[in-house]
């Protein structure tokens, strides 16, 4: 498990979720998508990184 990869994750998706909110809020559709795509782009790497921890386990 790679913490600092899990930790940049988070940080990308609040960032997303702060980047989406102001789009919704500016009325700005680019931001706004761009903030979900961040969030996808997190939801990405902790779904690989729970795949690694759970192969890691099998392998133990």
């Amino acid at each position: 498990m790679s913490i600092e990869k899990r930790v940049e994750a988070t940080a990308k998706n609040i960032e997303g979720k702060l980047q989406e909110v102001i789009g919704e809020v500016t009325g700005n559709p680019s931001d706004k998508a761009e903030g979900k795509a961040k969030q996808a782009d997190a939801q990405i790497t902790h779904t690989t990184e729970n795949i690694k921890d759970e192969v890691k386990k099998i392998l133990e």
